[in-house]
Formats: structure tokens, C-alpha cells, sequence
């Protein structure tokens, strides 16, 4: 098994502990509102969102999820989670996305401040089965998704100022 890592990095004007709340702790209950074309559901089905917990993503069946790819559901396990600090870690463990050539992709995320917003910093480890050598041409389409996930979700924020945001927010 190898291991390849990609680093990208989203910027927004929207404060780092909004997108954190909306794109990571509330992601189970925000992602079918903003894409109901695409995610039939998200739930818990270990814990309740804490470390340990294993969230299951489905598909609406016959639909493609953002650009291009058919897939029914995919499964994450949260591997820490400082809210604090606005960052966490999480595996994608199982699902069709991972065809036969991953074992496993663990993400590191943190949202950091900036003049007027914030940064989205994302690390993904691609845990591949066997020899199989990844290049980033093999994984544009989900660097795409993620992209596209995010600006929704930041379409959204912007649209709502006032949704994630707690008095202490400097929203």
C-alpha cells in the first residue's frame, strides 16, 4: 500500500468558525438542504459527531453527484475534531468512490483567519491498494467536488449572514 498527498487550499470572505460549523459539525443536516439533487441523506450511523463517529453519505440513485460520477453512498469516520481551532481530521472509509484502487483517503481541515474571511487549508492522503501509483490527473474530479461543495456552502453563508453565526462570530 502507498500513500499520496495533495494539499489545496479554498479563501473565502466568510469567518473561519462559520464555514468550519456549516461545512464540518452541521454538514450532515446543510448538504441535503443545498444539494437535494444529489444527497438523499446524510446520517449517523456510529455516534453522534464526535471522535469516532461514522457519518454515511447516499446518492439520489441515477443522479451524478456535482460533475460527472455516479455513486450511492460513501462512509467517513471523524478521527479528531477541534472546534476550537476549527480543524479536523476524517477518513473516507467505504464506498463505491473508492473503486478498486484505494484502500482508504484521510483529509486534515482547517479553517484559519484572513484579512476580511478565511482559509480553507486541506491535506488528502490517498491510501492506495498494492503498487498502484496515484497522479493528481487520477484524483481531479474529487479535488473538483470538494471545490464545489465549498462554494455552495459559501453561496449559502453569504446569502444568509446571520445562519452559524454566535454572538462571539465576527460575522
Amino acid at each position: 500500500m502507498g500513500v499520496t498527498t495533495y494539499n489545496q487550499e479554498f479563501t473565502t470572505t466568510v469567518a473561519p468558525a462559520r464555514m468550519f460549523k456549516a461545512f464540518i459539525l452541521d454538514s450532515h443536516n446543510l448538504m441535503p438542504k443545498l444539494m437535494p439533487q444529489s444527497i438523499k441523506s446524510i446520517e449517523f450511523i456510529e455516534g453522534d459527531g464526535g471522535v469516532g463517529s461514522i457519518k454515511k453519505t447516499t446518492f439520489h440513485e441515477g443522479t451524478l453527484f456535482l460533475v460527472g460520477s455516479h455513486f450511492k453512498y460513501l462512509k467517513h469516520k471523524i478521527d479528531a475534531l477541534d472546534a476550537e481551532n476549527c480543524s479536523c481530521k476524517y477518513s473516507l472509509i467505504e464506498g463505491d468512490v473508492l473503486g478498486d484502487k484505494l484502500e482508504s483517503i484521510s483529509y486534515e481541515v482547517k479553517f484559519e483567519s484572513t484579512d476580511g474571511g478565511s482559509v480553507c487549508k486541506m491535506t488528502s492522503h490517498y491510501h492506495t491498494k498494492g503498487d498502484f501509483e496515484l497522479k493528481e490527473e487520477d484524483i481531479k474530479d474529487g479535488k473538483d467536488k470538494a471545490m464545489g461543495m465549498y462554494k455552495i456552502v459559501e453561496e449559502y453563508l453569504l446569502a444568509n449572514p446571520n445562519v452559524y453565526c454566535e454572538a462571539k462570530c465576527a460575522c
